[in-house]
């Protein structure tokens, strides 16, 4: 097999063991707000739609129903700290995609694969829109990004869609001047589909969206379960007190849903990231990235890379790991195998960066479902809306799942929940160890593939005509 470019040029172990050293096992984004801290439910109350989750798509729910009518009495309910998971620790990649990219939405969604083009546009430009409307200080910049070719056979792939709307194709002479690396071979630049934003920002942005719109909002307040007669209020069981909702939207991303029927519909992922110390202007200079724009590598095992407001870069993806119970476990974020490689591979991509520190390291888990994107579901005779599976890909993307929710709760017909992709279901994971063995053999055929100029073997092959899927 051949060697890929993160192996032919590899950084010395004593530059990754100093860009290590002292950097911190958090979040950058939640250490960079001032959070507002919110109250324990202990009550027992009437609501009209309660939200169950704390992060993007709980966010969204709450504040657009109180937007399509303020007299709806709203609680959100959140396990932890509002955006403490997923919504707080991903790369800040706000995409237009509602099916994971122009190929597997394609392989999955054909016919209607224009129209959740155009909804996934309609819900960007709706988000900027929002963050304007509101005053959200969530440092929103619709930058686009830049698909970069780091191997021969990768170009070619560019090149197939380079007479795309909205795209500019740099050769490798224009790819370096855009943005300086020795890695890079060619890109694509897709100018309106990508936003960049600081998700930290958002969560607690949104947060206080939904206060001042009239949500009342609860951390430290884990639900129980959700008991129901087939008339009459659902219960909301939480520890300490215990709430009548007349609607409730389940929006807990990678963690068990209360719905049983849908537990083997995702598995947690743990996706990896590193954070360095601002650039100073020489070290920007040398780099180059004036227009700022979101990076990632075609690789199956790709990386994701960004600039923040105040010059950091943000370097992250790659490995992705599923712990064998599909757990999720505060041990499991600190992975110095998986850090180390992202160091190594920061420095074959910028060289020229030698001696800059990386001040934070983390992890985040992914609701990773197996056609990767966003599935949703329904209960107590459409009481109970429930929504996952967004895979790495739900900042955007959650605020359209949060009006779907709203549709099928209040019994609308609408040109969202008429879609095969709301209607259908993914396949679910079957329980461990066929479930972790299934992982692993997937993530060592996209491995191999990648050794292999992209050719896809028998495993992946067979996975792609199943509907089946892993992706980092």
């Amino acid at each position: 097999m051949e060697p890929t470019a993160f192996e032919r040029s590899v950084p010395a172990e004593h530059i990754i063991d100093e860009s290590l050293a002292g950097s911190v096992l958090s979040p950058f984004w939640l250490d960079d707000v001032d959070a507002r801290r919110w109250p324990r439910y202990n009550d027992v109350q009437n609501y009209d739609l309660v939200v169950v989750g704390g992060g993007f798509a709980g966010l969204w729910t709450a504040l657009m129903a109180k937007q399509r009518d303020a007299s709806t009495r709203v609680a959100l309910l959140e396990a932890n700290q509002i955006g403490w998971a997923a919504s707080g620790r991903n790369g800040g990649f706000c995409e237009a995609t509602l099916t994971h990219g122009e190929v597997n939405g394609a392989r999955r969604f054909p016919k209607e694969l224009e129209l959740l083009d155009r909804l996934g546009m309609q819900n960007l430009d709706e988000i900027e829109q929002t963050v304007w409307e509101l005053g959200l200080d969530c440092d929103f910049e619709r930058t686009g990004a830049v698909a970069v070719a780091v191997e021969p056979h990768q170009v070619e792939w560019l090149e197939e869609d380079k007479d795309a709307a909205h795209v500019k194709f740099f050769d490798e002479k224009r790819m370096q001047e855009e943005i300086a690396s020795p890695t890079y071979l060619a890109g694509l630049w897709g100018t309106r589909d990508t936003a960049m934003v600081h998700p930290g920002k958002l969560s607690h942005e949104l947060a206080r969206a939904c206060h001042e719109a009239g949500v009342d909002l609860f951390e430290d307040s884990p639900v129980l379960r959700l008991d129901s007669k087939r008339r009459g209020p659902i219960m909301v069981r939480l520890g300490t007190g215990d709430i009548r909702a007349k609607r409730v939207a389940l929006a807990t991303n990678a963690f068990p849903s209360l719905l049983k029927r849908y537990r083997w519909h995702t598995v947690p992922v743990y996706d990896y990231v590193l954070m360095t110390e601002p650039l100073t202007d020489a070290q920007l200079e040398s780099i180059g990235w004036k227009n700022r724009q979101g990076v990632a590598d075609l690789a199956n095992q790709f990386h994701y890379y960004r600039l923040s407001k105040d010059n950091r870069i943000l370097f992250g993806g790659y490995d992705a790991v599923y712990h064998y119970g599909g757990k999720i476990k505060p041990e499991y974020e600190d992975r110095p195998e998986s850090h180390r490689r992202l160091a190594s591979h920061f420095f074959t991509t910028f060289p020229q960066l030698e001696g800059i520190r990386f001040t934070h390291r983390w992890a985040g888990v992914i609701d990773t479902c197996s056609r990767f994107t966003a599935f949703f579901g329904h209960a107590r005779g459409g009481r109970v809306a429930h929504v996952a599976g967004f895979t790495g890909l739900g900042v955007a993307s959650t605020r359209f799942a949060a009006n779907v929710m709203l549709d099928q709760l209040w019994g609308l017909k609408t040109e969202r929940t008429e879609l095969k992709m709301v209607k259908s279901l993914p396949i679910p994971f079957p329980p461990d160890p066929i479930a972790w063995m299934g992982v692993e053999v997937s993530k060592w055929a996209m491995n191999r593939a990648d050794h292999k100029r992209g050719k896809r073997n028998f495993v992946l092959r067979t996975l792609d005509a199943l509907g089946l899927g892993f992706d980092s």
